[in-house]
């Protein structure tokens, strides 16, 4: 009886079309794939390395490098959602799998290393200015501050 019913399925499976279908080349809109960084906009903060729960992620401040290990990476986007530049995405290819495990590191170009020296450097000269503004201002509200408690003394001197 089994036979039969065995049959049937063998039969209707060289008749129709496979329930599978062939693997794409082209990966649906919002599939998740390897992690990519525009160097250009990376200002290697390093918050994508503490937010990585693999810690598949490296960035070396001295060394101007950022560097990930493809295979160790979980593809969780924590590290884009947590990129205050905004320079790291999701890309919508997955990574090749090989026989080594290899890590990708990233270098920032010159120009960009120029960028972004010279806005700390406009950064430490508004905070020099703005800390000199500030000492000049406590300068004359202390002049004054000092001056009105001799001004209050010798009008009560005049009024006994």
């Amino acid at each position: 009886m089994a036979f039969v019913s065995f049959k049937k399925t063998i039969l209707r499976n060289l008749v129709s079309k496979p329930y599978t279908r062939k693997a794409e080349k082209q990966f649906p809109e919002g599939t998740r794939g390897h992690v990519e960084n525009d160097m250009d906009v990376c200002v290697l903060c390093g918050l994508c390395s503490i937010k990585c729960p693999t810690h598949a992620i490296t960035v070396d401040k001295a060394a101007k490098t950022w560097s990930i290990r493809p295979m160790s990476c979980i593809q969780c986007r924590c590290c884009v959602d947590n990129c205050p530049k905004k320079c790291l995405s999701m890309g919508v290819r997955f990574q090749e799998p090989g026989d080594e495990k290899i890590t990708k590191t990233f270098k920032q170009s010159e120009k960009a290393i120029a960028a972004q020296e010279a806005l700390m450097k406009a950064a430490k000269e508004r905070a020099a200015a703005a800390a000199a503004a500030k000492a000049a201002a406590a300068n004359a509200n202390g002049g004054a501050a000092n001056a009105n408690p001799v001004a209050t003394a010798n009008t009560q001197e005049k009024k006994d």
